[in-house]
C-alpha cells in the first residue's frame, strides 16, 4: 500500500507528453500538405525537428523520475543498441550498407514520391533489371574522359540569327533538338554530329502534366543507341540508389545519393557502369554533366517502399523545402 502512494506522488511529478505527441502528428501533417510553400515548409519542418528533440528530452527526465536515472540511461542505451543490432542485421540480410533510405525529390513521380521510405537490397549486375550493352573499354573510358560532350540535353529552341532561345517546354515556333551549353551560352547539335559518342540520343515529346491540371509538351529523350543498340525507357526496369560524386552536377546542387531507374547497363569487360533516369526527368543523368555510376557507387536497388515515413529522414537532415519539379508529372 504504502508503494503504491510512492509511485503515485512520483507519477505526480511527470510531465504530460501526450498533447505534445498529437501536436507532433499535426505538425507533421501540415508539413507535408504545405511542403510546396516554401516559408511554410520550413516553418512547420524546424517545428517538427525541436518537438522530436524536446520530446526525446521529456521522455528521458520522465523515465528517470519515475525509474532513475541510472535504469533510464541503461533503458536508453539498450534501445540504441537494439536499433544498431537491427541496422546491421538488415545490413548482413539485404547485403547492403544502407538497407533503408529515403526519396528526397520528385524525379521519380509517379512512382516513387518525395518522403517515401526506400527498403534496398544489393545486387550485381545480373540482379538488375535493365539492357545490358557490351562494349570496349578504350570506348568505356573516352566516354568518361569527355563527359562534356556526352551531356547532350533535349531542348525545345528557336534560333533567330546568332541568339538561341531554348525552353524545356515546346513552345509554338519552336523545334526539339540536342542542346550542348557552353561558357558562351550553348549551341545546338545536330544529330549527325553524335558519331564520336558512345552514347547517343534521340529526341521527342512527351505530356507533363501540371499541378494545375494543364498539359503541355515538352522536350523529352525517347531513346538512346549504344554500339548500334537503340534503347527506350522500360518502366519494369530496376529503381537503384546511387552515390553521386564530386565531378557530377547532381553532387554539385547537394543532393549525394540519387534515386533513379536504371535506363541501360554498360559492361566494359566486366566493369559496369550504370546508365540512370528519373522517371519525372526529360533526360538520363548522364545528359546533365553527371558520371554514369559505376558498380560501386551502386547502395543497391528497391525492393519496397513505405510512403511518408522518409519524411522523418529529411526533416532530420534538415532537407526540409521542396525541390523544384513537384508540380508536374511526365506521362511518357
Amino acid at each position: 500500500m504504502k508503494r503504491d502512494k510512492k509511485t503515485s506522488a512520483g507519477n505526480k511529478y511527470q510531465i504530460t507528453t501526450w498533447p505534445l505527441y498529437i501536436l507532433l502528428v499535426a505538425v507533421f501533417i501540415l508539413y507535408i500538405v504545405f511542403q510546396s510553400i516554401t516559408s511554410l515548409a520550413i516553418i512547420f519542418g524546424i517545428a517538427a525537428f525541436f518537438l522530436i528533440v524536446f520530446l526525446v528530452g521529456v521522455e528521458f527526465v520522465n523515465g528517470s523520475r519515475e525509474s532513475g536515472k541510472i535504469r533510464n540511461i541503461v533503458e536508453v542505451v539498450v534501445a540504441i543498441v537494439v536499433v544498431i543490432g537491427v541496422w546491421f542485421l538488415l545490413r548482413v540480410i539485404l547485403h547492403t550498407s544502407y538497407p533503408l533510405d529515403a526519396v528526397p525529390s520528385c524525379s521519380m513521380l509517379p512512382y516513387l514520391h518525395r518522403g517515401d521510405m526506400i527498403v534496398l537490397q544489393g545486387a550485381n549486375p545480373s540482379q538488375i533489371k535493365a539492357p545490358i550493352v557490351n562494349v570496349s573499354e578504350t570506348e568505356l573510358q573516352d566516354m568518361i574522359k569527355n563527359i562534356n560532350n556526352e551531356s547532350l540535353e533535349c531542348v525545345a529552341y528557336q534560333q533567330i540569327g546568332r541568339n538561341i532561345n531554348i525552353s524545356q517546354i515546346v513552345l509554338p515556333g519552336y523545334s526539339i533538338g540536342l542542346y550542348k551549353p557552353t561558357e558562351t551560352g550553348g549551341e545546338i547539335i545536330p544529330y549527325s554530329q553524335q558519331g564520336s559518342n558512345l552514347v547517343k540520343y534521340q529526341c521527342g515529346e512527351a505530356n507533363d502534366l501540371l499541378s494545375t491540371g494543364k498539359v503541355v509538351e515538352e522536350a523529352y529523350t525517347t531513346s538512346i543507341t549504344i554500339a548500334n543498340t537503340t534503347i527506350t525507357g522500360d518502366h519494369n526496369n530496376s529503381i537503384v540508389v546511387y552515390q553521386t560524386v564530386p565531378q557530377d552536377s547532381f553532387f554539385k546542387d547537394g543532393d549525394s545519393y540519387v534515386v533513379h531507374r536504371v535506363y541501360a547497363i554498360i559492361n566494359a569487360n566486366g566493369s559496369y557502369y550504370f546508365l540512370t533516369k528519373g522517371d519525372n526527368n526529360p533526360g538520363l543523368d548522364m545528359q546533365y554533366e553527371n558520371l554514369p555510376a559505376n558498380q560501386s557507387n551502386i547502395e543497391g536497388k528497391v525492393i519496397a517502399t513505405i510512403p511518408y515515413i522518409g519524411y522523418l529522414k529529411l526533416i532530420l537532415s534538415g532537407t526540409i523545402s521542396q525541390p523544384e519539379g513537384c508540380n508536374s508529372t511526365l506521362e511518357d
